[in-house]
């Protein structure tokens, strides 16, 4: 497959595309700054460009079967996020190429809470609440698409952090994976496990799914 990962300098873009790389597929990582292409993954394409252009989208998504957002805003420029979606949404309209975005966990389902989501739990930090938001907010704005484009949606579990790739992960739609002993997590790389496995084996669209060990 021909890929290319928006945010692919970022933590989770640049496991991505080197999961992706390492697989065999061609795979183009797009940054914003040219002096960020240097910390792309070995392998990978570098390309400067913007989510949030459609032309820059349309340019760099030209002749490639997937286009993956991994793109995160610095602290105080969350809207960045959903201008990012928009942008993505109108460069691949009608193209065929298809979407997989990595959002975030706050608007999945708390299990046994009622309905309860992960961003107005008790225990959710109050400094993540912006960027949870606007994550709600990039899921929003994809569901509302007209249909131009077949998007999945990634949320991941309560905890994400750099750890070991050990290929193994559940997968869940709404409601928070949540483990035997309370925990909702998983690694980077098993998150980038599990996106490339759906890039490669298609099992969502148009609908957001989760994941977790």
């Amino acid at each position: 497959m021909r890929i290319t990962v928006f945010g692919a300098a970022g933590s989770v873009g640049s496991r991505v595309a080197a999961e992706a790389s390492a697989r065999g597929h061609e795979v183009t990582g797009v940054v914003r700054s040219r002096a960020r292409l240097a910390e792309l993954p070995s392998g990978v394409h570098g390309r400067v460009g913007d989510a949030a252009e459609p032309q820059d989208v349309a340019r760099l998504a030209a002749g490639q079967d997937l286009v993956v957002s991994a793109t995160r805003p610095a602290p105080g420029q969350e809207a960045e996020l959903v201008a990012a979606t928009r942008g993505l949404l109108a460069g691949l309209a009608g193209s065929g190429v298809r979407l997989l975005l990595v959002g975030g966990a706050g608007s999945l389902r708390i299990p046994g809470g009622g309905g309860l989501t992960v961003v107005d739990g008790p225990d959710f930090p109050p400094s993540w609440r912006p960027i949870a938001l606007a994550c709600n907010d990039q899921l929003d704005a994809v569901t509302a698409d007209s249909g131009a484009v077949d998007w999945a949606y990634l949320s991941p579990p309560a905890i994400l952090e750099p750890g070991e790739r050990t290929g193994a992960y559940r997968l869940g739609t709404d409601e928070l994976v949540v483990a035997a002993d309370g925990t909702s997590s998983i690694s980077v790389e098993d998150l980038a496990v599990a996106l490339v496995d759906e890039a490669e084996r298609p099992k969502h669209h148009r609908v957001r799914f989760t994941v977790g060990y």
